[in-house]
């Protein structure tokens, strides 16, 4: 899958507020397991698990399979891409802009000191 595919399936994937609150509870709770995160919502299992794995297949959660149990975890990477993708160019440039108005600020409380020494 092309990055820019890959960036599409994640926000499709964000776009849903269940899939969002599946991703924070398992954010806050790594090693959560498929009845854990039902017993959240009042929709059937089986839409849950639809869920998750559209969450999966975004690479968003990762599955990992212990005895019985499935263990979910979330899988900050694609987010990273999304954020990397747009804020190095704009980092950049907003940060020396940042540097330039600390700089005049800390030139302007120096000579304010100097007049009130």
């Amino acid at each position: 899958m092309s990055e820019v595919n890959s960036i599409d399936h994640v926000f499709q994937s964000l776009a849903h507020p269940i899939r969002r609150q599946i991703i924070d509870f398992v954010a806050e709770n790594p090693g959560a397991t498929n009845g854990e995160i039902c017993e959240l919502f009042t929709m059937s299992r089986i839409a849950v698990s639809k869920h998750i794995k559209l969450l999966e297949s975004a690479d968003l959660l990762v599955i990992e399979s212990e005895g019985r149990n499935r263990l979910h975890y979330f899988n900050v990477l694609p987010i990273q891409m999304i954020y990397d993708r747009w804020t190095d160019e704009y980092s950049r440039f907003f940060a020396q802009k940042m540097n330039a108005f600390k700089r005049e600020l800390e030139q302007y409380d120096e000579e304010n000191d100097e007049k009130t020494a």
